[in-house]
């Protein structure tokens, strides 16, 4: 059975186009088969998308910050978080190919460039260099636990002291024990957004 986080879709191709609206920017993006929420953005990855904007800009966003979409799709908290934040080093990563070829399209037809958009099993495919302010995830779920926990522990190794993480779930599939993973691994973990079953939870990385 074929799965979005399949590394290479063998699927035929049906590409469609959907629209999606946020922080009052218009973006248009193509999907297919074989990759998340291919109908229409994800619940998740649209409160995700929202609250973050919403936490950086209380905090005040700062100019060549880095951050990492972890397990992008088809692009939209990498595209939608550079048109908002021109100034932010966005790179994309996720384990299936045709998911990293879409962002790359969606990348360019909605007028943002990316720092890197890369095919990765996890982090695996970045260099040891690569270290980031923000990690946004929508953890593959269906995939297990494990593969969810593994993304928590690679984008801890890749991040600087006082980056934080995002990370939306559903109560249903994992959020409690998502926020256990977080606080061990972080020693904290806050929700910043709850909203149609989804919760949004937040760990900064305290040391190096």
């Amino acid at each position: 059975m074929a799965h979005y986080y399949d590394s290479m879709p063998e699927t035929a191709s049906d590409r469609r186009n959907i629209e999606f609206r946020a922080n009052g920017i218009n973006f248009s993006f193509v999907t297919d088969t074989n990759v998340f929420s291919r109908n229409d953005v994800d619940k998740g990855t649209e409160l995700l998308l929202t609250s973050v904007i919403d936490d950086i800009k209380e905090s005040g966003a700062k100019k060549g910050t880095r951050l990492l979409d972890l397990g992008c799709g088809y692009g939209v908290v990498g595209v939608g978080m550079k048109s908002v934040f021109m100034a932010f080093d966005v790179t994309s990563v996720d384990v299936n190919s045709r998911a990293v070829n879409l962002a790359k399209e969606n990348a360019a037809a909605n007028n943002v460039k990316l720092a890197k958009c890369l095919q990765s099993d996890v982090l695996s495919a970045l260099e040891a260099d690569d270290i980031f302010d923000i990690v946004m995830t929508n953890p593959p779920v269906r995939a297990g636990k494990q593969t969810v926990f593994s993304f928590y522990e690679q984008a801890y190794e890749h991040m600087s002291k006082g980056a934080a993480i995002y990370s939306v779930l559903q109560r249903k599939q994992g959020a409690p024990s998502s926020e256990k993973k977080l606080k061990e691994l972080f020693g904290n973990c806050e929700t910043v957004a709850i909203s149609g079953g989804y919760r949004v939870m937040k760990a900064v990385k305290e040391s190096d």
